[in-house]
């Protein structure tokens, strides 16, 4: 096998031009980072901008042909308008926090305006604002991670109106990437807890537990917090322990998700093995409400179902959204089975 010398490799990689694709989005990435470091160029944006109303965290969404829902963005001269109509004034816009930027170079912004009356902005806007766990089973893939980010956003502008050390309150930045204090300039940023969500299987089955918080029927891959001081494998290793009595190894690390409930929370999806002479599950009735072995059949025939299900008519399994990790964690382990089941 040729061994290519890593220098030379870099070299030539340097002398060939970026792609479009690869330029277009450092150009996005750097022109957000501006937009968070120069308020007056943050205001202008504004101006132009997307904005994604929410209503005491819920998200304005509209219904669509095909039974799903969409977020709906809204310039800044349409909000401005609305607002006025409802007793507001303009200067409300100028609470809106920056979440992005489309690759069409649209930049986006958030703002929550749940002190005006629900109904009167529904009718105004031809829309809905939904509670977002319900809006992550029937949003289209690409916008709810968009719609997540600013929930959270939105969340920690909420809980992070005074300092910690003086109790005076903080002020935003234009674009609401920062807070700091106005006694002793503390600078705060938003902030994500660790949480690992493990898919485990004895080869043949995966296990998946539910909290009674969950959707009828519904089951998902177990998740815990880190503690301070642990890695990832150790979390894993306490969490299974801990909720359903099994010992793991063989952990591997598969991706990761922002997820907003209940807090922002960075998900860290592994999978992991068990024995199969010992698998016998042991719940921690104080964590979940129940945890079984599911068969591959049971899981491929769960992938299937879709739409958001009521309570009385749940199928017998029912997953999280496909956007959600634990159904990316789901998904790979049927498609091993599925590779596994070929081979032999």
């Amino acid at each position: 096998m040729m061994m290519v010398h890593p220098v030379k490799f870099l070299l030539s990689a340097a002398k060939r031009p970026l792609t479009r694709c690869c330029s277009a989005f450092v150009s996005r990435i750097r022109s957000l980072n501006r937009l968070k470091e120069d308020d007056d160029v943050c205001a202008e944006a504004l101006q132009h901008a997307q904005i994604f109303l929410f209503h005491r965290l819920s998200p304005l969404l509209q219904s669509s042909e095909r039974g799903t829902f969409r977020a709906v963005p809204l310039m800044y001269s349409d909000i401005r308008a609305i607002l006025e109509r409802l007793g507001s004034d303009e200067a409300k816009l100028k609470e809106s926090v920056l979440i992005g930027c489309s690759e069409q170079n649209q930049v986006q912004f958030c703002l929550d305006v749940g002190e005006l009356d629900q109904v009167a902005l529904e009718e105004a806007l031809d829309g809905t604002f939904v509670d977002l766990k319900k809006g992550f089973f029937v949003l289209r893939r690409s916008e709810a991670p968009l719609l997540a980010k600013a929930q959270a956003l939105l969340r920690w502008h909420l809980t992070t109106g005074f300092c910690s050390a003086t109790g005076r309150p903080t002020c935003p930045n234009q674009a609401g990437s920062q807070r700091v204090g106005s006694g002793g300039g503390t600078i705060y940023y938003p902030q994500m807890s660790p949480v690992v969500i493990v898919l485990v299987s004895d080869g043949k089955r995966c296990l998946l537990g539910r909290q009674p918080s969950f959707p009828p029927g519904m089951y998902s891959a177990l998740a815990g917090f880190c503690e301070l001081g642990e890695s990832l494998e150790e979390t894993v290793s306490r969490e299974v322990a801990e909720e359903v009595g099994l010992e793991v190894h063989n952990i591997s690390y598969s991706s990761s998700q922002h997820w907003p409930f209940p807090r922002s929370s960075l998900m860290l999806g592994c999978h992991a093995l068990v024995s199969p002479a010992h698998s016998q599950v042991n719940v921690d009735h104080t964590e979940l409400e129940d945890a079984r072995w599911f068969t591959f059949h049971e899981i491929t025939s769960a992938l299937q179902v879709k739409g958001l299900w009521s309570r009385g008519h749940a199928p017998p399994l029912w997953l999280p959204p496909k956007h959600a990790i634990a159904n990316r964690l789901i998904t790979e382990w049927a498609e091993l089975q599925r590779c596994s089941q070929k081979a032999d």
